[in-house]
């Protein structure tokens, strides 16, 4: 059974082999996230919208609980 999109997502984050990009990094510190907060929220959270029309790829609306 192929495994979706996220799941590969959460394995990654699991594996500590991804990279935040500068961007995300601004919007989480307006936000005050850690990257441990977005990490928590992506590994038990819950995909509640997946969308498709973006041009740069598939974006995954994630409801989840931060650490901090």
């Amino acid at each position: 059974m192929p495994r979706n999109d996220i799941d590969r997502i959460r394995e990654k984050i699991r594996l500590r082999q991804y990279d935040m990009s500068a961007h995300s990094m601004e919007e989480m510190a307006e936000d005050m996230l850690t990257i441990l907060d977005v990490e928590a929220a992506i590994l038990s959270g819950q995909v509640i919208r997946v969308e498709k029309d973006d041009p740069r790829g598939t974006r995954y609306v994630v409801v989840g609980t931060a650490i901090g």
